[in-house]
């Protein structure tokens, strides 16, 4: 499989053509190169993926295989750096992810940024960070991996800050940087104390879980806290950033700002799911040293869940309510790894979790795509500029209401089988946490087919220019990834990615899923009650709840608690102070002493006159005062 280096390779060359020519081409050249490139890399990706499935399945254990490998680095005789490409389970799903997710936004851009200017470096940005991405995935060791990582943080960058004449697209752009480099410390912090311990990056023999290896961390502790929690709770830290769980949530619904298009590929389906991504790849390091670490991960899902979830409730702005839909799905994920165990049926949640960032990567990409051809429509965001488009649009109407029913986990769509997987490892962990997750689907139903209804459904709105349904070439991915959620959910997903390598043959409990079924319908029903035909129920309700819901509309004033943080107490109380410290304090006593130096330059600068008569003058006072001295002593 060493052909699958190409898979990295060609993104790479494409960002490299496209950014060196930039508008010496047309824009009409530039996404047909970007298009066809990312055509190529997703049919490598589906070939890699059917030899891996098909012959690396040993005993009936998938094995790992290292395509390629070479020696980067050499620090010692054991700890080194290697650059390579590992197919396992788990990055042969993700190849499939990030190659259709990426390929459809290449072709859905066609249309959409027809025109825009720029377009020549928008297909060049798309081309970095799919290369980014893949990278990340592919990695062979830790290292490698926080490279790959740190390039998908850039490349985002770049992308929401396309529309760079916008200070809201500059502020957005500048705020996922500074977030993420901020939880990327504890990342890189992680993996030095972790590499310290064990003499190695690499995920093989980490994941092997040897005591030997791990021998060297046995009863080191700091606080109290043993040194392995410390290593593995900071790399999550990582991941959380990137995966925007809370309070490191606060960037990416900011990040809408960016092109609809990217919205899709790097806060639906791929970016964000990075840092369930590392806890999966290092999940036996997880489980087997740090239990503890793991359960907390499920309660920080949770709550990021059900915060995530209670504000998208609220939300007016269509891409909003996807952002912070994206956060609370990206809790379920995280819960389905933390209530894991390893093996058999006690692995289910991570099977589950794997499964369920499958799915959510189509119909999330599918609702981002569809918002963008409402939007392309309307040119607007806001539910209140829309209503009643299901008459212009039907296409968008259709794919986008297999979407909702998907994440709302209706049979018998592929959200359906993928979250009622994590709510019966969540209920076998914790029934309490169960219910909790259950109540949270529950919102996510209600919320999705508020969005629906809002879009399609409702009061009519006139528009200058009656909207009308977007071009054939925004309607073909749509279609796609319409098809892949629908079907996507009927794939023996159990046969192929568990975390010990056996296949795991999927049972439905009717009893869980039956019980999340009735939620699902029940707020569907509601939702469709409140928000069907124009109605005064919501603002009643809204009323009264007014603090609550003000609150979950001002997303629980997150942003401001750091804003008061950052410019009160950090720049004003820390920074302010130091700065003065160090400008009238530490400058003022060095310019002193320059001062003091140059005036006595200037007392004594007649000594050097040049004149032998002085000289002579001066040696000789010299002279008598050593001598009287002298004398004296």
């Amino acid at each position: 499989m060493s052909y699958s280096i190409f898979i990295l390779l060609l993104p790479l060359l494409s960002f490299v053509i496209l950014g060196l020519v930039d508008s010496k081409w047309s824009p009409r050249i530039a996404g047909t190169i970007g298009t066809l490139v990312l055509t190529t890399v997703a049919v490598l990706s589906y070939f890699t993926a059917w030899e891996y499935f098909t012959t690396a399945n040993i005993g009936g254990n998938y094995q790992s295989i290292t395509a390629f490998q070479t020696e980067w680095l050499r620090f010692s005789d054991k700890l080194h750096i290697d650059l390579g490409i590992l197919l396992d389970p788990i990055s042969v799903m993700m190849l499939v992810v990030i190659s259709t997710v990426s390929l459809m936004v290449h072709i859905y851009s066609l249309g959409y940024m027809h025109g825009e200017k720029g377009f020549q470096r928008y297909y060049a940005f798309l081309s970095l960070f799919t290369f980014s991405m893949l990278g990340l995935v592919i990695a062979t060791n830790l290292f490698q991996m926080y490279i790959f990582w740190e390039l998908v943080g850039v490349s985002s960058y770049l992308l929401i800050g396309f529309y760079y004449s916008k200070p809201e697209a500059l502020a957005a752009a500048k705020k996922a940087f500074i977030v993420t480099r901020f939880a990327d410390l504890g990342f890189l912090i992680g993996i030095l104390i972790l590499s310290f311990y064990t003499k190695t990056f690499d995920f093989g023999i980490l994941n092997s879980c040897d005591a030997n290896v791990f021998a060297s961390t046995a009863g080191v502790s700091f606080m109290g806290i043993s040194v392995m929690s410390w290593a593995m709770a900071l790399i999550f830290i990582g991941g959380a950033g990137k995966s925007a769980m809370f309070p490191l949530h606060i960037w990416l619904p900011d990040a809408m700002e960016g092109p609809t298009p990217v919205s899709a590929l790097i806060h639906a389906a791929t970016m964000v799911v990075a840092g369930v991504f590392l806890v999966a790849r290092l999940f036996p390091v997880y489980f087997t040293y740090t239990p503890e670490v793991l359960h907390g991960i499920a309660y920080i899902g949770a709550f990021t869940s059900l915060f995530a979830a209670a504000i998208a409730c609220t939300q007016t702005d269509i891409k909003r309510v996807l952002a912070y839909s994206t956060i609370s799905q990206i809790g379920f994920m995280m819960v389905g790894l933390g209530v894991s165990g390893m093996g058999g049926h006690h692995g289910l949640g991570y099977m589950a979790s794997m499964f369920h960032l499958f799915t959510h990567a189509m119909f999330k990409a599918l609702l981002f795509l569809g918002a963008g051809s409402v939007i392309h429509a309307v040119h607007s965001n806001e539910m209140s500029k829309m209503g009643g488009l299901r008459k212009y649009m039907p296409v968008t109407h259709i794919t986008f209401l297999i979407a909702c029913l998907a994440i709302a986990g209706v049979w018998s769509f592929s959200g359906f089988f993928s979250k009622d997987e994590i709510l019966s490892a969540t209920f076998e962990f914790s029934p309490y946490l169960g219910t909790a997750m259950t109540f949270i689907a529950g919102l996510t139903a209600f919320y999705m087919f508020r969005l629906y209804f809002g879009i399609f459904w409702g009061k009519e709105t006139k528009h200058h220019h009656t909207p009308h349904e977007s071009s054939l070439v925004m309607l073909i991915p749509l279609i796609v990834l319409a098809t892949a959620t629908i079907f996507g959910g009927w794939i023996p997903f159990g046969e192929f990615v568990t975390n010990d390598g056996l296949p795991y043959e999927i049972h439905i409990d009717w009893t869980v899923a039956g019980i999340s079924l009735a939620v699902a319908v029940f707020s569907i029903a509601l939702a469709t009650i409140m928000y069907r035909k124009e109605s005064s129920l919501p603002d009643k309700i809204s009323s009264s709840i007014s603090v609550l819901f003000k609150a979950a509309y001002r997303k629980f004033y997150i942003d401001e608690i750091y804003l008061f943080i950052t410019k009160k107490i950090v720049f004003k109380l820390i920074a302010a102070p130091t700065g003065w410290i160090d400008k009238k304090i530490v400058g003022g006593t060095m310019d002193g002493m320059a001062s003091v130096t140059q005036w006595t330059s200037a007392q004594i600068k007649g000594l050097q006159s040049g004149k032998i008569q002085s000289y002579s003058y001066l040696i000789l006072i010299g002279t008598l005062i050593i001598a009287a001295i002298a004398m004296f002593i």
